[in-house]
C-alpha cells in the first residue's frame, strides 16, 4: 500500500480489526520512509458495478460517492456512524446482489431513499432534496406533504 504522505510502496501493517459489523477490515498502517500512520479499510467486492446515468453516460460504481452523499444528508443528525456504515453496506450489498452489473443512478437513488427513511426523516427529506431536484420551498412543502404517516413516524 503506498504512503499517502510521501509516495513509499513499503508500509506495515500495524493493527487489523474487523470493522462495520464484520463486512470489512480495518488496518492500522505505517510507513517506515517518512513515519507516516493511516488507515485503509478492505472490502469484498462481489462484482464491478456501472452507473448508468440520466443522460445515458456510464460510470463505474463509486462507494466513496455514495457514502459521502449519505453522510452529507446525515449531517447534525443523532445516528451512530457506525449504524451509517452498515446501511451504506447494506445499499451495496443489494446493489451487489441485483444480478445485473449496470445500474441506472434512478435506482441507486430509490434504494437510498428507501434505507434512510427507515433510519432517519430529516436526512431521508434532505437526500430527496438533492436527489430530486428541488428548485423552490413549494417542492419542499408537496414533498413533505406526500410523505406516508409510517414515514413521518420514525423520527
Amino acid at each position: 500500500m503506498r504512503c499517502p504522505y510521501c509516495g513509499n510502496v513499503d508500509t506495515q501493517v500495524k493493527d487489523s480489526r474487523p470493522a462495520e459489523d464484520h463486512v470489512a477490515i480495518r488496518r492500522r498502517r505505517f510507513c517506515p520512509s517518512c513515519g507516516g500512520r493511516f488507515t485503509t479499510y478492505e472490502r469484498v467486492q462481489l462484482r464491478n458495478l456501472v452507473v448508468i446515468k440520466s443522460n445515458g453516460k456510464r460510470e463505474d460504481f463509486d462507494r466513496d460517492k455514495l457514502e459521502r452523499s449519505i453522510r452529507i444528508s446525515m449531517q447534525k443528525r443523532p445516528i451512530e456512524p457506525e449504524r451509517i456504515d452498515q446501511m451504506i453496506s447494506g445499499i451495496v450489498r443489494r446493489l451487489e446482489s441485483m444480478g445485473d452489473t449496470d445500474i441506472p443512478s434512478r435506482q441507486i437513488g430509490e434504494i437510498t431513499m428507501e434505507a434512510l427513511a427507515r433510519i432517519d426523516t430529516v436526512a431521508y427529506v434532505r437526500f430527496a432534496s438533492v436527489y430530486k431536484n428541488f428548485q423552490a420551498a413549494d417542492d419542499f412543502d408537496k414533498f413533505v406533504s406526500e410523505l406516508r404517516p409510517d414515514v413521518l413516524d420514525n423520527d
